[in-house]
């Protein structure tokens, strides 16, 4: 044998290491590979029903939306009529009301004020506060 057979077979030897170094993490690959598509096999084949499923809630929610549209529209209308029908009293029977509630309370004032006078001795539409009685009357 020769130097450069020798050397031959060295550099043969040392390929088929390296050949066996790198097919070690070739094949650790390849098993990771074949485990990654058998796992997004499985998320594919689950992830169909989840989806028919999303797809059913989302019809369902859908269907629960128009209805609280529809309440939403109604309880819209009503607030207006409401607001009409406050406009409408508040119109017509509002001033009346009001001058009502103030001529009895003006009313019940004076009565008041009629009764203090008798029972102090003194009608008080007769007399002037401080300044005693009027004409004609008894000092």
């Amino acid at each position: 044998m020769t130097a450069g057979q020798i050397a031959a077979l060295i550099a043969a030897g040392a390929f088929v290491v390296l050949v066996v170094l790198l097919a070690v993490p070739l094949l650790k690959l390849g098993r990771t590979l074949d485990e990654a598509t058998i796992a997004i096999r499985k998320a594919h084949e689950s992830s169909t029903p989840l989806l028919d499923n999303a797809q059913t809630t989302l019809h369902q929610v859908n269907t629960q939306l128009e209805r609280v549209d529809g309440i939403t529209s109604s309880a819209r209308m009503v607030s207006s009529n409401v607001s009409v029908l406050t406009s409408l009293f508040t119109a017509t029977l509002g001033g009346p009301l009001v001058r009502a509630a103030a001529f009895s309370y003006g009313l019940s004032k004076a009565v008041k004020a009629r009764r203090a006078g008798r029972d102090a001795g003194q009608h008080s539409l007769r007399t002037r506060p401080g300044r005693g009685r009027r004409k004609g009357g008894v000092k």
